[in-house]
């Protein structure tokens, strides 16, 4: 073997036992500066779409709003009832010992009268209408609630008509437990149900509550008023339940409405 030989293989074999070099160290990555200062763009999306109301339509409701969808008045109610057509066969006292002065009238739609207003307490007892704040007190009605119970002076509006006679009969005119009425005192008018019968002579009465909504004292010994109380019960009508005010309200309106000729 040559000397040139032998100083390559040596070279070599030093080669293999030498450590290897560790890699190079990864180069930071390089950009422009101004891309990286430029914000990264995001594409978002779209809004969803919110309809919102028009406030246009409603104005031009309000203005549009027919005449005949206003509470019925007071003046209007009584202009329906200044002349009397009577039903009655004759006229009832407003109180015992009093002159017959009043009559029952009537229309095709409804039976009127205009009397003073006595202050019914009767029917279920409660801490206004009992034995002791009533001297003519009565835990029963002549008409029940929905559940049989009798009907709560205290809390149900509701008029008193005369017990069937020959001066009267009620029921001969469409009138009967639950009939709406509308009950009108100065400028009020307040709606209620036939809750009771009262003395066949007499005429002129209602509940507490309903005493208690036109504004009157509803005390049941010193209370109501001697005059300017106008009665309206329209025939062949029913609040159901009886002793729901609301529903008395609700047929009222519509019935009061259509009583005046605003019916469309």
């Amino acid at each position: 073997m040559s000397r040139v030989q032998s100083i390559t293989l040596a070279m070599a074999g030093v080669a293999l036992l030498a450590p290897p070099a560790p890699p190079a160290a990864p180069q930071p990555r390089t950009e422009p500066v101004a891309r990286r200062a430029e914000p990264v763009s995001v594409r978002r999306p779209a809004p969803a779409l919110v309809r919102r109301p028009d406030p246009a339509p409603t104005r031009q409701a309000d203005r549009g709003t027919p005449r005949h969808a206003e509470p019925v008045t007071a003046a209007e109610l009584l202009a329906e009832v200044s002349a009397c057509t009577p039903v009655s066969r004759g006229r009832y006292r407003k109180d015992q010992g009093s002159r017959a002065t009043v009559r029952v009238c009537g229309t095709s739609d409804a039976v009127f009268w205009k009397a003073d207003m006595d202050i019914d307490c009767d029917g279920r007892p409660g801490r206004r209408c009992n034995a002791s704040t009533d001297p003519y007190f009565s835990a029963s009605t002549a008409f029940a609630q929905s559940d049989g119970r009798p009907l709560s002076s205290e809390r149900l509006p509701y008029v008193v008509v005369p017990a069937p006679s020959t001066v009267w009969n009620h029921r001969a005119h469409g009138v009967r437990g639950g009939s709406v009425a509308a009950m009108v005192y100065r400028d009020r008018v307040r709606y209620a149900v036939v809750g009771d019968t009262g003395p066949a002579g007499i005429i002129g009465e209602a509940s507490y509550a309903a005493a208690e909504s036109l504004g009157i004292d509803p005390d049941p010994r010193s209370g109501g008023t001697p005059s300017g109380v106008t009665y309206i019960v329209f025939k062949n009508s029913r609040a159901t339940p009886i002793e729901d005010p609301e529903a008395a309200v609700a047929q009222g309106e519509r019935l009061a409405r259509e009583f005046v000729g605003g019916d469309g």
